[in-house]
């Protein structure tokens, strides 16, 4: 035994001298506070920058075409040091810079004869899309690069804005963050049923992949403030955007899918016509397929608890049961208008599934689904949906009892 421990122990000690020469660092590492870190990158229709401009005409410049413009979100040495030394009102705690070509890779490395700083894209947290070149240009085509560097991490946000991308990583607000804040405002998805569960690089990748049709989160910008305001339409055949579903539509989305984590829903009151505001504190959606021949239809069955948080029904009792049964059915028919209009919409207008019918079938019903997924987004505008909505009203809050 004695033996067999005096064989190792040499060993033991090559092994750990090796561990220690590996972690001595390597002579050719770039330190962080010698980087340049990637937070935000907005791709918009080719529109050279004044600056762009004045370097091409003093340089001889490279073979290239104008196709897309990409702005990119620094934190740089300078700027985070200067930030926390000098935080004045005018102070930015970041910069943009824009480069115009036809290869994004490309793009991207041109920042390296403008800057001393190499750039790095591990913490890249939001990749904005104009919706011209949305239109345009197939997803993977705009996003290929992003998933084969290993440097942008899967988890990265995407977005589609209305106008130009760039606007979205602005602000005027002294010390934010525009990459930050976007990335921040899909935490807020237990306030509002307008927010979609985040659309990251590996979601897209993987609804590509699988030829469905999907959304992604729009973005508006007005005077350095933005907005999460409806959804782009991704078009599961083209992989382009074909249009746009508003809050509202958005909503309906919402409550078929079952994936909101909280909101409200505003309604009136049959008999006064005045206002009474629903508090989600739970959802869940079963969709369900119903398969008779060649016939397919789906039955939604959408459920709710929540509270009642406002009402301006002054000669309502919030205590008793009669006047809660009426908060729920005024509420339930808001929500069936809500998803009744978003079918109307994707049926009809765009004649595409965004809301997982396809997948519910894949899931139930595999045999039928292999014979309709090459055309599902056609079969599906011609399905027959059919939906209900119970709401439960648990808590009226603090405040009830009659109003004179």
């Amino acid at each position: 035994m004695k033996q067999s421990h005096n064989n190792i122990r040499p060993l033991f000690i090559s092994l750990s001298v090796l561990l220690f020469l590996s972690l001595t660092g390597c002579w050719s590492s770039h330190e962080i506070e010698e980087q340049s870190l990637g937070i935000g990158l907005a791709f918009d229709k080719a529109k050279q920058s004044s600056i762009e401009k004045k370097l091409n005409e003093q340089g001889d410049g490279y073979s290239k075409k104008d196709l897309i413009t990409a702005t990119y979100q620094f934190i740089t040495p300078q700027v985070a040091s200067s930030t926390t030394k000098q935080s004045g009102p005018q102070q930015k705690s970041y910069i943009n810079v824009s480069e115009t070509g036809d290869s994004l890779h490309q793009m991207v490395r041109e920042l390296s004869l403008r800057s001393e700083q190499p750039v790095t894209a591990h913490h890249m947290k939001v990749v904005v899309i104009g919706e011209d070149l949305a239109r345009s240009y197939r997803l993977e085509q705009l996003l290929d690069q992003n998933f084969r560097e290993s440097e942008v991490r899967p988890s990265c946000l995407v977005l589609i804005s209305k106008g130009r991308a760039s606007k979205t990583l602005e602000t005027k607000k002294a010390g934010e963050i525009p990459a930050f804040r976007l990335a921040g405002i899909v935490e807020n998805a237990y306030r509002t049923t307008r927010i979609l569960p985040p659309m990251s690089h590996s979601k897209i990748e993987s609804k590509i992949k699988s030829g469905s049709s999907f959304l992604i989160q729009k973005v508006i910008s007005v005077d350095g403030q933005v907005k999460f305001a409806g959804a782009a339409v991704i078009d599961g055949k083209t992989h382009k955007m074909s249009g746009f579903l508003n809050e509202e539509e958005l909503e309906g989305v919402t409550w078929i899918t079952g994936k909101g984590k909280g909101g409200v829903v505003k309604s009136l009151d049959k008999e006064t016509g005045q206002q009474i505001v629903y508090e989600i504190e739970s959802m869940k959606s079963s969709i369900v397929p119903r398969v008779k021949g060649d016939n397919i239809s789906f039955d939604v069955n959408i459920e709710s608890v929540g509270r009642l948080s406002e009402t301006w029904v002054v000669s309502g009792d919030s205590f008793k049961n009669e006047f809660l049964k009426k908060a729920e059915k005024s509420s339930e028919k808001e929500v069936k208008r809500l998803v009744g209009n978003v079918l109307e919409k994707m049926q009809k207008e765009y004649q595409v599934d965004v809301a997982g019918f396809g997948n519910r079938l894949r899931i139930e019903h595999p045999k039928v689904w292999k014979k309709v997924k090459k055309d599902w987004d056609q079969r599906f505008s011609e399905t027959t949906i059919n939906y209900d909505v119970k709401l439960t009203i648990n808590d009226y809050g603090a405040s009830g009892g009659s109003k004179e």
